[in-house]
């Protein structure tokens, strides 16, 4: 639905993109990359706010600059707020939704549901000057969602939501993607957005670092051994019959539990499937099996390094 082919865009002699070519379909895709590295620049490519300095980009086959046929298909939650403070919540989303195609006669059911979607129906008719910032956040999706777009553009939507408030988020996002929708999440939470999607898109300094998914992208970060944890009970052992496998490049124990073990491996799915015949000849039991190489934070980190050496 989005296509992005070679797009740069230039703030004077200043590069905020820089020939970057990808593609967004149904599902959600977290935008990630530090500030500066070029994430609200592609959105306002998206969104129709900006136009790109040189190649192109489209939204269901259309150039979205000053386009309102895109606009109404598109949903947006901007990170800084932009309220009309005197009016109710239930005011402002009523007022967006109408801007954004809503017939009059539908408006009040749909802004009525939009609200008890966000969890907000009890709390929508006081004034938007004395909301919380969760509540804040709340209303910005609700207004994004009222037109029931086809793509969501969501900038930092975790912001300012207490634990409850982003778990409410994430499973209404998991149960819109399952409903075709396209969202592109912009954040810097990465433990939480790994929670709602594993496909990536990594921006760096303007530049396309990294697309897909994230075990996809860290199979190949070869340069970087891929780390294993252990724990078990007799450890010990079992880590001298790791280090006669040759895939296995260093096993390390921790200082402060005997039964820990961390193993690292230049060729994951080899050690995988030779743990696994270990494990079942032997009968092996683990009290814990993971990998920190397998999480956004860790592969974010290695690729980010990476990009700036």
């Amino acid at each position: 639905m989005i296509f992005l082919e070679r797009a740069s865009r230039w703030y004077g002699q200043v590069i905020g993109l820089n020939d970057v070519s990808c593609s967004f379909g149904p599902g959600i895709t977290a935008l990630l990359g530090q500030n500066g590295a070029g994430k609200s620049t592609m959105l306002k490519l998206i969104t129709g706010q900006l136009r790109p300095t040189t190649g192109s980009l489209t939204v269901f086959g259309d150039a979205p600059f000053s386009n309102p046929n895109v606009y109404k298909r598109i949903g947006y939650c901007p990170e800084t707020d932009s309220f009309y403070e005197d009016m109710t919540g239930r005011q402002f989303v009523n007022l967006m939704a109408r801007m954004a195609g809503v017939p009059n006669d539908a408006v009040d059911g749909v802004v009525t549901r939009t609200l008890d979607t966000v969890g907000m129906l009890d709390r929508c008719d006081k004034k938007i000057a004395g909301f919380s910032k969760g509540m804040r956040q709340r209303i910005k999706f609700a207004q994004a969602l009222a037109h029931d777009p086809d793509i969501l553009i969501l900038d930092e939507p975790l912001n300012g939501l207490d634990p409850v408030g982003r778990r409410d988020l994430q499973n209404l996002l998991k149960q819109l993607a399952d409903a075709g929708k396209t969202i592109v999440i912009s954040s810097h939470i990465l433990h939480e957005v790994e929670q709602m999607t594993r496909h990536i898109v990594l921006l760096h300094k303007g530049r396309l670092l990294a697309l897909g998914d994230v075990g996809e992208i860290r199979s190949l970060i070869d340069k970087h051994p891929h780390r294993v944890r252990v724990e078990m009970e007799g450890a010990r052992p079992f880590a001298r019959k790791l280090m006669a496998m040759p895939n296995v490049l260093s096993v390390t124990f921790d200082r402060h539990n005997p039964n820990l073990v961390e193993i690292e491996t230049a060729e994951p799915d080899v050690f995988y499937t030779e743990v696994s015949d270990l494990v079942l000849s032997e009968g092996i039991e683990f009290s814990a099996f993971t990998s920190p190489d397998t999480k956004l934070e860790s592969v974010f980190g290695y690729l980010v390094k990476g990009g700036a050496s």
